[in-house]
C-alpha cells in the first residue's frame, strides 16, 4: 500500500481535503466512462497545477511510428496510441475579475469529491477564497450517459459566499490537445471545421493516418434563481483549435448560478463524416428534451440494471466491499458489449499507457467476468473480435516470422488485428498469448454449452493457432523431444528463455484440443468438417504431424524439487526469495536495471502457476501446493494480473489468510496504489481478475461435466458474501456465510448444482416481475 486517502465506503469513492500532490492519482481513480467514451476526472475550471488531461473515444487511435535505438527486423512499424480526444468539459470561471484556479487560491476548504458507483455519477464540491478576497462555493456534478452514449452532462454551480460577485462562465471546446504518451510528439488531429450556433459549439477533427473523424460538441444552459433559461453569450471566441462562449452574471451574496453543459462526441465510425455536426445537434436536442433531472434518473436506472446482475456483496468488511465494486464499476464503464469492434484496453478510458485496445488479458481474465455477468452474446462478441482478425494474425506469422500454410500468431497488442507493440522481446517472444485465445474458446463452450461458435468460427482460429505451435516448435536430438526456444513467458522479468514451461504446456494443449475438436466435428457434423478443412486446406497428414509435436513436447522438470521449472536454467539463478529483498528496492522495475532483473529469480506474475490456474484439473492439489510453495516466494507481484491468480490458488489450498491478503491487493491495487503508478491510469483488465478471486477463489465456482460446482470458503474478516452468475441462461445466486451456503436460481427453470461435491437441485424462484 502506497496511499491511503480514499475514504472507506460501500458504494462510493470519496476524497476529502484538497492536496495538489494527489490530483493526478485522483484523476485516474474518479474517471468515468460509458463504453463509447470516457475521461479522467479533470477539473472543469482552470487548474494550473500538475494534471494529466485526458478524454478518450472508444476505438479511435493513432499509429505512432515505432521509436527504438536499434531497429531489428520484425519490429512493428507503429505503436498504436490511445488518443487524447478534444476536451468538451472545460468551463473557465472568473470571479470579480480573477480566474478560479485551485492552484492559486489563498484558501481551499471543504474540498470533497465522490464517485457514486451505484448511480454512475461523479460530484465535486469545495469552498475557495480567491486572492481578491472573494469567497465562492462550487458544486459540480458530471456523468456520461449510458442510454445516450454520445452524450455527457455537467451541472456546475457557483455560489457567492461572502459578498456580491460578478461571475463569468467561459465554457469551451478545445481541440488543441496533445497526448501524454507519444513517441515523436506528432500532431495527431487535424481540425476540419469549427461551427457555432446560439449556445452550441462544434469542432470537427480528423486523425492523421487513420482518418477517424469526430465532432466534439457542447451546449450551454443556465439555472438562475432556480429556473432553467437560455442565456445568450456576451461574446464568442473562435481560434484555430478552440471555441469558447462568455456568459456574465451579477450574483448577490448567497446566490447560486449554475451552468448545465451538454457535450460529447459523434464519430465517423458510427455516422457519415459529412453529417457529424447534424448528428451532434440531434444528440443535444435529445438531451435538452429530456432535461437534466430526467437524464440523471435514466443514468441511475441504467446503473441499477447493471448492478442487479453484476454486484458482489460483502458483509462486514467495507474496504473489501469498496474494492470489488470499484473493479466491477470500471469494467462496466469500459466495455458493455454493445459494439463487437471494441475490446477492453488495459487502461480503459483512464490513461494512455500501453497503447492498443486488446491484450491477452481479454481472453485470460475478462471473458469469464462478461460471460457470467451479462448475456453470453457479449462474451461471444469478444471471441468474434479475434475471428475477425484471423487473416491479420496469419499475415503476422507469415510476414514477420516466416511461417506458412495458415499458421496464425495473434498480436501482443492490437487495435485492428495488426501487431502494434514495439518491444521486440515481447512482440515476437511472448507468444503464449496465442494459447490464451484458444483457451477462451474452450472456456466459452465449457461455460455456455454453445458449440455453434466452434462450428461457425472457432475451429478456424484453433487450426491457425495449432499450426503456429507446430511450426514454432523444433525437434531436439539431444532431448529426443520437441522444444520451443527463445520465448518470454507471462513472467516478463525473463526474456528470450528456452522452454518456458507454461508456453510449452499451453502449446501442447492447443494442439491436442484442436485435434479433439476436428474429430468431434468430423463425427458429429460431417458437412461442417468438410467445409472447414477445405477452407483452411488442412489434410490428415498435417494433423498427424501436429499431434506428434504435442505428444512429444519437452517440459523442464526438477527431480530434486519435484516441480516443473519455469524454464531451462531457472535453478542456475541465485535463488533468494522476495522476503530477502530490501523493500526500498521495490518495485524492482522502477529501481533496477533490466539486466539485473533478468539475472534475478524474481517473477513478475504467475507464470508456471498460470498454467496450474488454467489447467487445474490436469494436476492434483498436492502438485499445486508444491508448485505454489516453490514459486510464490520468488514472485514480486509487480504485474496487476498476479495477485488474483495467487488468491484463487491460495483459496483452493485452504490458505484463507493468504488468499484474503492477495484479494485485498488485487481489489485495491489502484485505490491503494500498490505499484506506485496509479497517476498513469487504472489497471482495467486485471479488475476482472478481482471478480474471479471472489467467484472462483472464495466461491470455488467451476464447471464440472456441464454442471456448475461451488466449493465456498469465507475469509474470517467477512460475515457473509453473495454473487450472481448467468449460467446457460439461468441466473444463479450464491450466498455464503460462516454457517451455510445457499444457492438459488431466478427464472422458471430448475438447475442442478454441485455444492461441496453434493448434487443439489435448485428450484426456480420467480422474480418480482414474473410473480405479478
Amino acid at each position: 500500500m502506497n496511499q491511503d486517502y480514499i475514504k472507506p465506503d460501500n458504494w462510493s469513492i470519496i476524497e476529502e481535503g484538497f492536496d495538489a500532490s494527489r490530483v493526478k492519482s485522483s484523476e485516474s481513480l474518479f474517471s468515468i466512462g460509458n463504453g463509447a467514451m470516457g475521461q479522467r476526472a479533470n477539473f472543469e475550471e482552470t487548474y494550473s497545477g500538475k494534471t494529466f488531461q485526458g478524454s478518450y473515444i472508444a476505438g479511435v487511435y493513432y499509429p505512432d511510428k515505432t521509436r527504438v535505438g536499434w531497429w531489428k527486423n520484425g519490429y512493428p512499424q507503429y505503436f498504436a496510441k490511445v488518443l487524447n480526444a478534444p476536451n468538451w468539459i472545460g468551463i473557465d470561471i472568473e470571479i470579480n475579475g480573477e480566474q478560479l484556479d485551485l492552484a492559486n487560491c489563498s484558501e481551499v476548504k471543504n474540498f470533497r469529491r465522490e464517485l457514486n458507483m451505484k448511480e454512475g455519477i461523479y460530484t465535486r464540491s469545495f469552498e475557495a477564497t480567491l486572492q481578491n478576497g472573494t469567497q465562492v462555493g462550487v458544486n459540480a456534478k458530471r456523468f456520461l450517459s449510458l442510454d445516450l452514449d454520445e452524450l455527457g452532462v455537467i451541472n456546475y454551480e457557483v455560489k457567492a459566499l461572502n459578498q456580491d460577485a460578478k461571475i463569468v462562465f467561459k465554457p469551451y471546446v478545445d481541440a488543441g490537445i496533445t497526448n501524454e504518451d507519444t513517441n515523436w510528439d506528432d500532431k495527431f488531429w487535424d481540425i476540419l471545421e469549427i461551427k457555432n450556433k446560439t449556445n452550441s459549439g462544434f469542432i470537427v477533427s480528423r486523425t492523421l493516418k487513420t482518418n477517424f473523424s469526430a465532432c466534439t460538441f457542447m451546449h450551454n444552459s443556465f439555472v438562475v434563481n432556480g429556473k432553467l433559461s437560455e442565456v445568450n453569450p456576451t461574446s464568442i471566441e473562435k481560434t484555430e483549435a478552440k471555441t469558447a462562449f462568455t456568459y456574465e452574471f451579477a450574483a448577490s451574496k448567497g446566490q447560486t448560478i449554475a451552468i448545465q453543459k451538454l457535450g460529447g462526441y459523434t464519430v465517423s465510425t458510427n455516422h457519415d463524416e459529412q453529417q457529424l455536426i447534424n448528428v451532434a445537434q440531434k444528440v443535444i436536442d435529445k438531451g435538452l428534451d429530456l432535461g437534466f433531472e430526467k437524464l440523471l434518473q435514466n443514468q441511475i436506472d441504467a446503473w441499477a440494471k447493471i448492478w442487479e446482475m453484476s454486484d458482489i456483496t460483502i458483509d462486514g468488511d467495507v474496504k473489501a466491499q469498496q474494492g470489488i465494486r470499484f473493479n466491477i464499476f470500471h469494467l462496466n464503464q469500459t466495455y458493455l458489449g454493445k459494439d463487437s469492434r471494441l475490446n477492453i484496453g488495459p487502461k480503459g478510458f483512464t490513461g494512455e499507457k500501453y497503447g492498443g485496445s486488446t491484450y491477452w488479458d481479454t481472453e485470460a481474465y475478462c471473458i469469464p467476468f462478461y460471460m457470467a455477468t451479462k448475456d453470453q452474446k457479449v462474451a461471444r462478441n469478444l471471441l468474434e473480435y479475434r475471428y475477425n482478425h484471423l487473416e491479420k494474425a496469419i499475415e503476422n506469422a507469415q510476414n514477420n516470422l516466416g511461417f506458412k500454410n495458415g499458421a496464425a500468431l495473434y498480436p501482443m497488442v492490437t487495435m485492428n488485428g495488426e501487431e502494434c507493440h514495439n518491444e521486440w522481446e515481447i512482440t515476437h517472444e511472448e507468444i503464449h498469448r496465442n494459447g490464451a485465445i484458444a483457451f477462451a474458446i474452450f472456456n466459452y463452450y465449457r461455460y455456455t454449452g454453445d458449440y455453434s461458435y466452434i462450428l461457425e468460427k472457432g475451429l478456424e482460429v484453433l487450426i491457425g493457432i495449432a499450426r503456429f505451435w507446430h511450426q514454432r516448435a523444433n525437434f531436439s536430438k539431444e532431448k529426443n523431444q520437441y522444444v520451443i526456444l527463445g520465448v518470454t513467458g507471462p513472467n516478463e522479468y525473463e526474456n528470450n528463455v528456452n522452454n518456458n514451461w507454461y508456453t510449452n504446456y499451453i502449446a501442447k494443449w492447443c494442439i491436442d484440443y484442436t485435434v479433439e475438436q476436428i474429430h468431434e466435428i468430423e463425427n458429429e457434423y460431417p458437412s461442417d468438417y468438410t467445409r472447414i478443412l477445405n477452407k483452411v486446406n488442412l489434410a490428415a497428414a498435417e494433423i498427424s504431424d501436429m499431434k506428434k509435436v504435442a505428444d512429444n513436447m519437452y517440459f523442464p522438470y526438477s527431480d530434486e524439487n519435484g516441480v516443473f521449472l519455469q524454464q531451462d536454467g531457472f535453478l542456475d539463478k541465485d535463488l533468494f526469495t522476495v522476503a530477502n529483498l530490501d523493500k526500498a528496492q521495490r518495485p524492482i522495475n522502477q529501481k533496477w536495471s533490466w539486466d539485473r532483473i533478468l539475472r534475478s529469480p524474481y517473477i513478475k506474475q504467475a507464470d508456471t502457476l498460470q498454467g496450474f490456474y488454467f489447467f487445474e484439473d490436469h494436476f492434483t492439489k498436492e502438485q499445486l501446493e508444491k508448485h505454489f510453495d516453490f514459486y510464490e516466494p520468488f514472485t514480486v507481484h509487480e504485474s496487476s494480473l498476479s495477485p488474483c491468480v495467487h488468491s484463487i490458488q491460495a483459496a483452493v489450498l485452504g490458505r484463507m489468510e493468504q488468499a484474503y491478503t492477495f484479494y485485498l491487493r488485487t481489489s485495491r491495487l489502484d485505490l491503494d496504489d500498490y505499484n506506485k503508478e496509479v497517476h498513469e491510469g487504472l489497471h482495467i483488465t486485471s479488475m476482472a481478475g478481482t471478480w474471479m478471486s471472489i467467484v472462483e477463489g472464495f466461491g470455488g465456482m467451476r464447471v464440472k461435466e456441464g454442471k456448475l460446482s461451488f466449493e465456498p470458503k469465507i475469509p474470517k474478516e467477512w460475515k457473509a458474501y453473495s454473487f450472481k452468475v448467468n449460467f446457460r441462461n439461468s441466473i444463479v445466486k450464491v450466498e455464503v456465510n460462516h454457517n451455510e451456503t445457499k444457492v438459488s436460481v431466478e427464472g422458471n427453470q430448475d438447475i442442478d448444482v454441485l455444492v461441496n461435491g453434493k448434487l443439489q437441485n435448485c428450484h426456480a424462484e420467480l422474480d418480482s416481475a414474473s410473480k405479478k
